[in-house]
């Protein structure tokens, strides 16, 4: 990723990133930037777990794709770690041109690195674009996943 950098995501990043959120489909009719309060106490939760990590990728300092890596201990598969990959987005202006399969990669790698047998994500059903770019970096749909909204 020439000129970028993957950086751990600080509270001053956190309307960037809700921005990012804003500019897609989905997050357009989820999230608001009207009021940050949310989002900021979500951060705090996020920056105080160290299963957790939110990250950006920077251009010049200013977070231009971010994601957030969950590593999930568990007793299946011999108490094997998982890499969770949620809330990927690459900024509009930077679309296409290979921030988004670099910032997985990197996500795989920190992954490898904390000692995770296997990486995960989930991708809603509408997002069948996303899902061939997930197929192109070697990810299965090999599960089908439910929610419950409360």
């Amino acid at each position: 990723m020439p000129g970028i950098t993957v950086r751990k995501a600080r509270r001053d990043d956190v309307e960037a990133i809700v921005r990012m959120l804003i500019d897609d489909q989905l997050g357009a009719t989820r999230d608001s930037a009207d009021d940050l309060e949310p989002y900021l106490r979500a951060f705090e939760a996020i920056d105080g777990d160290p299963q957790q990590l939110l990250v950006v990728a920077t251009s010049n300092d200013e977070p231009v794709a971010t994601l957030q890596l969950t590593i999930i201990p568990g007793l299946a598969r011999q108490g094997a770690l998982r890499g969770q990959i949620e809330a990927v987005r690459v900024r509009s202006d930077h679309r296409s041109a290979g921030l988004g399969g670099d910032l997985i990669q990197w996500a795989i790698d920190e992954s490898r690195r904390r000692g995770c047998a296997l990486v995960q994500l989930t991708s809603d059903t509408s997002r069948t674009a996303a899902h061939r770019f997930y197929e192109r970096l070697g990810f299965v749909a090999s599960h089908t996943g439910f929610k419950l909204h409360l």
